[in-house]
Formats: C-alpha cells, sequence, structure tokens
C-alpha cells in the first residue's frame, strides 16, 4: 500500500494508525486513497500488540437498559468520539463476581481505558481481586475511572449523593410532607444507602423521623419499586409522601399507586433520584435530584485519559463531586 501512494512504510503507517506524529496532509490524503482502492483495513489486534493497547474504551454498567446508565454512556461515546476512541460496553448486572470477571476478560483485550460505572458493594469479597486487577491493568499502561463512589487510588468521578438526597429532603419538608417513606435498593449498594442516609438527614433537620417500618428494601429496578410500594401498603402505614432512591424505583411506586387507586401526586407524593429524562412525560411529572448524566460520562472519559482540566473531577487523592439540583414538579404539591 505504500507503494501504491508512493510513501515511505512509516508514513503509510502514521497515516492509518493514527500517529502522534503530524503526517503531511497531501501524504496522509494519498494513503487513505490508495487504502481505499486496496480494500485496506486497520489490524487492530497487531497494532494493540505493537502499542500494548487499543484504541477501545471499555465502559462497564450495571444495566444498560437502565436510562441512568444509558445517560452516562451516550457523554463517555461523545467525548471518546473526540478523541478517536470507540467505546465497547458490559453489562455487569449488579453482580460482583461477574464485573470481576468482565475485568478480567476485558484485559485480555487490551483496551486503552476502562469506566466502572456500577454502584460499588459493601462487603464484597470480590473487591480486593477487582482492585487487584486494575491495578494491574494501570501497570500495564492502561487508565481507570470510577463513577460514584469514591475509588482512590483509582480515578474517580464522584457524585454527592447524601447531599443531593438530603437536598431533596429538606424541600419536600419546606412543602408540608411530614409522614414519609423510603423504597430504597438492597442494603448492601452504596449509592441506595448514602440516598437514604443523607434523606433521613435531610428529614431529621426539619424534625422528622423515619422510622424503620417506613423504610422497605427492594431490587434497584423498576420492578423493585412497585414490589416496594406494594409491601408499604400491605403494611398499613399512613403516609403522604414515597421517595424512591432511584427514578425507576419511583417509576414502579407511581404504577403501584395507580394500581391500588392512590392518586399519585394528590393523595400520596412521589419522589425520586437522577432525572432519567422519561420522569418529565410520567403523570404526574416526577420530583427528582437532576443528575447532568451525559457530562458525568464525558468528565470520566476525559479524567481516564487526562484531558480533564476542570474542578469537577479529578485524579485520586481529593476528587470533587459533580452537583446534583433539586427538581419540583407535580408529583409533589404543596401539602
Amino acid at each position: 500500500m505504500a507503494r501504491e501512494a508512493g510513501v515511505s512504510l512509516a508514513t503509510a503507517s502514521r497515516s492509518l494508525n493514527g500517529s502522534a506524529r503530524k503526517v503531511n496532509e497531501a501524504y496522509r490524503q494519498r494513503v487513505i486513497e490508495a487504502a481505499q482502492r486496496l480494500g485496506y483495513t486497520t489490524n487492530l489486534f497487531a497494532q494493540a500488540v505493537a502499542r500494548g493497547s487499543t484504541t477501545t474504551v471499555a465502559l462497564l454498567v450495571a444495566d444498560i437498559a437502565d436510562p441512568y446508565f444509558s445517560g452516562i454512556a451516550a457523554g463517555v461515546i461523545d467525548a471518546a468520539s473526540e478523541e478517536g476512541l470507540v467505546v465497547t460496553i458490559a453489562v455487569t448486572g449488579r453482580n460482583a463476581q461477574r464485573e470481576l470477571d468482565t475485568v478480567r476478560a476485558l484485559r485480555g483485550q487490551r483496551p486503552r481505558v476502562m469506566i466502572l460505572a456500577g454502584s460499588r458493594t459493601t462487603g464484597s469479597a470480590f473487591e480486593e481481586p477487582l482492585r487487584g486487577e486494575l491495578t494491574s491493568f494501570e501497570d500495564t499502561g492502561g487508565k481507570v475511572a470510577f463513577i460514584s463512589q469514591d475509588a482512590a487510588p483509582f480515578a474517580t468521578v464522584l457524585l454527592d449523593n447524601r447531599g443531593g438526597a438530603r437536598d431533596l429532603a429538606l424541600a419536600l419538608a419546606s412543602l408540608g410532607y411530614r409522614d414519609v417513606a423510603v423504597i430504597t435498593g438492597p442494603p448492601e449498594i452504596r449509592t441506595a444507602e448514602e440516598r437514604l442516609e443523607g434523606f433521613t438527614a435531610g428529614l431529621a433537620e426539619r424534625g422528622i423521623s423515619l422510622p424503620p417500618e417506613r423504610i422497605v428494601h427492594a431490587d434497584f429496578t423498576r420492578e423493585g419499586g412497585y414490589r416496594g410500594t406494594r409491601e408499604l401498603l400491605a403494611s398499613g402505614v399512613s403516609v403522604d409522601l414515597v421517595f424512591a432512591v432511584n427514578d425507576v424505583m419511583a417509576v414502579g411506586v407511581v404504577s403501584a399507586l395507580r394500581e391500588a387507586g392512590i392518586t399519585p401526586g394528590t393523595e400520596i407524593g412521589v419522589a425520586g433520584y437522577d432525572d432519567i429524562p422519561t420522569v418529565q412525560d410520567i403523570t404526574p411529572a416526577l420530583t427528582t435530584v437532576r443528575i447532568p448524566l451525559e457530562d458525568v460520562g464525558r468528565r470520566a472519559l476525559r479524567l481516564a485519559t487526562g484531558t480533564a482540566h476542570d474542578d469537577a473531577a479529578s485524579a485520586p487523592g481529593n476528587p470533587p463531586v459533580i452537583r446534583t439540583e433539586t427538581i419540583i414538579r407535580g408529583s409533589t404539591p404543596r401539602r
């Protein structure tokens, strides 16, 4: 192909393989045209062997069908495209062993970056082996970034789950809600526990208690919100507000209330967390805490590749947090 383009082998290689060394634009164009005529495609595996990595970003999410993770993925893909990188997505299903196995498999594919967006779990026997795999990955030239909880010594885009939930509780208390219940996730999911802790703290600041009978643990899904609400209603506890610790759970709450003949937002208020796009379109529109999900994904990618230069994401040691915003909508009218 170099002969076809009339250039040296080195120039042809740099033109096609994205070398950091600049190639004369006229030569580069001749190489591309020659490659098209000859039907040449880049051998990515050979590149990976030569460089020690591919141009791939591996993004690990708990559930790609969850709009929370698809929003983050959109941001990662957008930022990666600006840097000439391609994103592959792996789903862990919030299973710690599956996450570890996936990281091990991905290391063999030599991605340039791994981004772990799933919530961390408390007391997992797989956490230390996972850290070992990721440390080895970085030791061989790869880059790692986490989203959500601080995962030092790895770089992190930190989400203020406690602070966002506290602010939501304060806002809801100011609207007159007092008999509050929470549908939260499994206790081992840190994101769920942080949001529950922050919400409880915010209520306490306004003199509102959250006794154990008003807290229901369920799957961190729409179905979990639905089943958790049915369990809450069956208990006979009187409530004027249900806070679900993520928006997809809150959608399940709304469905369960309607099925029980209760009008959401009129008889019982409903609030969620994340501000996924669909919650503006349900009836009534959902009160929630907004996380700039696509921006989170962009920041994670830029942090991992070393192109993040602002104060919203940082290297290990002192990761600043992404700001959240309480959004009051029709599901929580003033009492």
